[in-house]
């Protein structure tokens, strides 16, 4: 007597509830694929700006060689903490 009651039918919530996931899920799928192919086509405008630039710049100027600084390629020393156990 007490569970006789039949539970209220909310399939239609459900059906609600996974079409607008799907719709948002549709439109994010749809966003990433715009990104990518704008993507892709910055990619090649900046690819052909880089082979145009070549093709038109004159040579590098030479580079004048650089003074090496006074302990240049050595590693960094590292001070030792000396501690005295009494």
């Amino acid at each position: 007597m007490l569970f006789q009651a039949t539970p209220p039918d909310t399939s239609a919530y459900m059906i609600a509830g996974y079409t607008v996931f799907f719709l948002i899920m549709a439109v994010y799928i749809l966003s990433l694929l715009i990104r990518t192919r704008n993507l892709n086509q910055d990619k090649m405008t900046l690819n052909s700006l880089r082979e145009e630039s070549r093709s038109t710049a004159s040579p590098p100027a030479p580079r004048k060689p650089r003074a090496k600084r006074a302990g240049a390629g050595r590693g960094r020393k590292v001070k030792k903490k000396v501690t005295t156990n009494r």
